[in-house]
């Protein structure tokens, strides 16, 4: 059969399906002998979906290869006078619009997105509540450097000189960014300002089923993660190997969090164990070491995980291996790297901490609309590996 004969078919059936409906465009598609795709897009373009359904708009993009959904339309408004009651009345009541948006068909197992919001300080542009295949998230290193990029990029933020500053107001509190920018207005990476990072534990043990007796470091660095030596749990950290770290790190995480879960200083909604982060010598020559994160429902960070290297300063700070000024690059899976860099040294309730700085970049990948009909019986997503 020939492609003409193909199109005819189709475009007749089309023709037939939205008979008598609303809304179709006005204009439908001439048969010529040369079908013109962009006519095609022009049209489809001008279709308007029933009233009744949800519609939600994103930008989309990657940071360091980690995929980052920026929700900039379609979210509820949010309760709350700060990030995490915000946080508390999407978990409540959105949760469902949370899944449609990260599972499958729209996303994946994998998948990460933000909702950007309001501020809620006087420092801050906006607020941002982080969302992935488990749940909504305390902080995002990836997403902050994503999100800032976004901004910039699609003039959302107003852009004066080669550098802008981003006040961001996140569950686990204020980050600053800064966009350094291009003549051309790319961004060519963002460095920000993290929440105040520091050691729970050092050299602490854990039993964990099928593995026995498991040494990892914890550390908050927007989240708490238990950092493992890969080498000792006989893991590779690189792609061909994601099933066994996937299996591996959730079982230490859901140890850690079942037999000593961490405790915040300042906020309850803070104290609970998001993932295991591998910890193994670096591929690529001058490169201090290599990360892969574990977090949430076992996903695996694409990148070196922004929150979970500001967790490494932290430990590495701790030991004394870092000092106020110094700075390290860390490798991800893919080996695409971030740079952190221990900015000053803080107190935390009582105890030693650090002001970490995280820097990368990303790229947009993307605009979307997406619908939701309210009689479709996945409208809420799917999950399946």
């Amino acid at each position: 059969m020939s492609f003409m004969v193909l199109a005819i078919s189709f475009i007749d059936l089309i023709q037939r399906l939205f008979k008598g409906t609303p809304n179709l465009p006005r204009t439908t598609l001439i048969i010529k002998e040369k079908i013109v795709l962009g006519d095609w897009w022009d049209r489809a373009r001008s279709w308007a979906p029933p009233l009744d359904w949800t519609r939600v708009h994103s930008i989309d993009a990657h940071t360091e290869g980690e995929p980052l959904r920026v929700i900039v339309a379609g979210f509820p408004d949010l309760a709350g006078e700060t990030v995490l009651e915000r946080r508390r009345d999407a978990r409540e009541f959105h949760d469902h619009l949370r899944r449609a948006l990260m599972w499958e068909p729209r996303g994946h197992a994998d998948m990460y997105g933000c909702v950007v919001m309001p501020p809620v300080t006087d420092e801050a542009h906006l607020s941002v509540l982080f969302t992935h295949n488990e749940g909504f998230s305390t902080m995002c290193g990836h997403g902050i450097i994503g999100v800032a990029t976004v901004l910039v990029e699609c003039g959302l933020v107003e852009r004066e000189g080669d550098e802008v500053e981003i006040g961001i107001d996140t569950p686990a509190g204020f980050v600053r960014a800064h966009a350094e920018v291009s003549a051309d207005g790319r961004v060519d990476r963002v460095r920000f300002e993290n929440v105040h990072s520091f050691v729970e534990r050092l050299d602490a043990t854990i039993d964990v089923a099928g593995l026995g007796t498991v040494r990892y470091d914890l550390a908050f660095g927007g989240a708490y993660y238990a950092y493992v030596d890969a080498a000792e749990l006989g893991v590779a950290l690189v792609p061909e190997e994601a099933g066994r770290l996937i299996d591996v790190g959730r079982r230490i995480k859901d140890a850690v969090q079942a037999q000593d879960p961490p405790s915040h200083p300042e906020d309850a909604d803070l104290g609970f164990m998001y993932g295991t982060i591998f910890v193994g010598a670096a591929l690529a020559q001058g490169n201090h070491s290599r990360n892969v994160c574990v977090f949430a429902d076992g996903e695996v960070d694409r990148c070196p995980t922004g929150t979970g290297v500001s967790g490494r300063l932290a430990i590495h700070h701790s030991r004394g291996e870092l000092h106020a000024g110094e700075s390290i690059r860390i490798e991800s899976i893919l080996g695409t790297c971030f740079d952190g860099r221990v900015l000053d040294e803080v107190e935390v309730a009582g105890r030693d901490g650090i002001m970490p700085e995280v820097a990368g970049r990303a790229w947009i990948t993307g605009r979307h609309e997406f619908l939701i009909a309210p009689d479709d019986p996945l409208r809420e997503g799917f999950l399946m590996r």
